[in-house]
């Protein structure tokens, strides 16, 4: 077995399910993560890549889960569909520590807002980091950040971000 086979398969089975509720954060209800999280293996292990490791192979999968979803969207939207449903939560929310409450909060951001959200906050890129992944300005990232957390912070009844920082209460009584 060559040395990308054992990388993707090593990462298939401890990770899969870590990516496909990634997958869900980022697409929300729009489209299958399973379909994002195969479009996205395909993609990075399609050209028989090689990896130093799992995580970083799990690095590059999560961009091009995030790739495929903006690709997605835009085709979408060319086209006049709706990329934002009202189907209830379900899935890997759990698998990365989220409430269901923000969950659906995150659903109800326009694809691009979403998606700088959950890497700016939930991934924890920098700015340039995300721009890079999303390929769009830096200014433009952080337009959608600020207006993707005010739009949760209303969403969610919490607070405003304080000097790029937010909480985002995820459970009664508490806070995240």
């Amino acid at each position: 077995m060559a040395d990308w086979e054992a990388v993707a398969r090593e990462l298939v089975d401890a990770r899969y399910g870590v990516l496909v509720g990634y997958a869900r954060l980022v697409a929300g209800t729009a489209a299958d993560p399973e379909d994002l999280v195969q479009d996205a293996l395909i993609s990075t292990f399609g050209r028989r890549r090689t990896f130093a490791s799992v995580p970083e192979a799990e690095s590059y999968v999560r961009k091009a889960i995030v790739s495929r979803f903006i690709d997605k969207a835009r085709r979408s939207s060319r086209t006049k569909r709706t990329v934002l449903a009202d189907s209830p939560v379900a899935g890997h929310a759990e698998a990365v520590d989220l409430s269901l409450d923000l969950a659906a909060a995150l659903d109800r951001l326009p694809p691009r807002e979403r998606a700088c959200v959950v890497l700016r906050h939930l991934d924890g890129l920098s700015v340039s980091q995300t721009s890079e992944v999303l390929g769009v300005a830096e200014g433009t990232v952080k337009r959608y950040v600020a207006d993707g957390l005010t739009k949760l912070n209303a969403l969610l009844g919490t607070a405003d971000a304080v000097e790029n920082h937010v909480t985002i209460q995820t459970h009664k009584g508490g806070a995240k």
